[in-house]
């Protein structure tokens, strides 16, 4: 039994908007309550067990997407283009790793976001601060920033249109991997990753052609899986949209197969926590820098007492200068406490940087950073690193500094385009998974000699 949504809201509820109209909250809520589920307990269930084996050392999970989606950016090509940056990043990862590569997309619920202000103030006029377009508009006017709960509504029609052109994509074959030369054939043209993707996807295909003419026919090459993810922020939406399934008669959130709690909302006694310990879905939780051992621990215990296999992912952001210090105590700590989880490293979040011109960006080579000491401190525990968390998209973007095309402070205001958070473009999100599958390679090879790492 999942707790009632008005005691959730008794409780420490971090990040939460307030309606000046409680009537029409109210009302939305109800509203979503009666709508179909955008996902089903089964396929959160399948998911469940990937993050098993992410957990177990027997998989890596690439997840990634938008930093924030919008109601104006629901288009086909856009929605396109971030499942080919998401399938050639995984492709990349696979083949370098060696090692089974799945996809979470973050993306079909990304609507809300945390802020560290309730308001923003420009030349002296002050309006609400601006939480993702499930709340309200960024547009700096006090009718766009008034905050709606009919956007809710918004919301959940939004991300069924794209898990329902997601699923159209895979259930077509755009997910077939001997589709890999279309994937980049116009993205990677130019680009200094250029060469070594058209190597990858050169021997893939003389690989496919060997088995065809032998006679194999791996259905797995045409995978029509994909799984969606968010951040779970706000309750009035997560709460309105679980359900009890009809097989076991427990509760999932259907807004999404995976949901995470944010570093600002993962208090142990805060109503996120509470609320996510009673549904079954896979869930994450982010640890930032000042995550303590007894915190993990404590939200270990919490979100998953019985120990279930995939249950749990730690996605940690603790910044290229910190990663060393904080990462091996925390795995250390959790591991001692008798609790298998996935850790996933998300080299983004902790790597931000405002320009003297104010411009919001993250440094290719910090990422690239923390990555090396995620695989650094899980290769010196004998631990697996897991997977990582990228925000990222599928248009040429000047956001991040470096990177493919080795993009400078002078590039950023030619295609700035986020709402929030700096994103990778796709060849800068490409060059990283290559970066990424050779520390993968390395350590699979280490665990099994038969296979040698792929130099690219």
């Amino acid at each position: 039994m999942i707790p009632a949504l008005d005691d959730l809201k008794a409780m420490t509820c971090a990040q939460q908007p307030v309606y000046d109209d409680p009537a029409a909250e109210v009302a939305a809520v109800e509203q979503l309550r009666n709508l179909p589920p955008l996902v089903f307990a089964g396929e959160c269930d399948d998911l469940k067990a990937r993050m098993a084996d992410v957990a177990a050392g027997r998989a890596f999970v690439l997840q990634g997407g938008d930093c924030a989606e919008t109601f104006d950016g629901l288009t086909a090509n856009a929605i396109k283009a971030r499942i080919r940056v998401l399938l050639s990043m995984s492709l990349a990862l696979s083949y370098g790793g060696q090692t089974p590569v799945f996809t979470l997309g973050r993306i079909a619920g990304q609507y809300a976001k945390p802020r560290s202000s309730d308001t923003e103030t420009r030349d002296g006029v002050t309006l609400p601060a601006y939480r993702g377009d499930a709340v309200n508009g960024f547009e700096f006017t006090p009718e766009s920033r008034r905050n709606d709960p009919q956007r809710l509504i918004r919301a959940y029609n939004a991300a069924s249109s794209t898990l329902n052109l997601v699923r159209a994509f895979m259930a077509g074959g755009f997910g077939d991997v001997r589709q890999a030369h279309t994937w980049n054939a116009l993205f990677v043209r130019d680009s200094h990753v250029q060469k070594r993707y058209e190597q990858l996807a050169g021997e893939i295909e003389r690989a496919i052609g060997f088995m065809e003419a032998c006679g194999i026919r791996d259905e797995n090459m045409r995978s029509g899986e994909f799984f969606a993810s968010h951040e779970a922020l706000l309750l009035d939406y997560e709460h309105a949209l679980t359900r009890v399934d009809f097989r076991t008669g427990l509760p999932y959130d259907t807004s999404g197969h995976l949901l995470w709690i944010g570093e600002r909302t993962r208090q142990l006694d805060g109503a996120h926590v509470e609320f996510f310990a009673h549904v079954r879905n896979p869930l994450g939780v982010k640890l930032g820098p000042t995550t303590t051992v007894a915190e993990a621990v404590g939200l270990a215990e919490k979100l998953n007492p019985d120990h279930e296999p995939g249950r749990l992912t730690f996605i940690t952001r603790l910044g290229a200068g910190k990663v060393r210090d904080v990462l091996p105590g925390l795995v250390t700590g959790v591991a001692e406490a008798g609790h298998e989880v996935g850790w996933v490293c998300d080299p983004m979040h902790g790597n931000t940087i405002t320009t003297a011109s104010g411009f919001k960006t993250r440094l290719f080579t910090d990422m690239a950073a923390e990555l090396d000491g995620f695989f650094d401190v899980h290769e010196q525990l004998g631990t697996w690193p897991g997977g990582i968390h990228i925000e990222l998209t599928g248009e040429d973007v000047t956001e991040c500094l470096g990177g493919a095309f080795d993009l400078s402070e002078d590039d950023l205001d030619t295609h700035y385009e986020t709402l929030c958070d700096p994103r990778l473009n796709r060849n800068q999100a490409l060059e990283l998974a290559f970066q990424v599958s050779q520390r993968l390679g390395a350590i699979v090879a280490k665990r099994r000699p038969d296979r040698d790492p792929v130099d690219w």
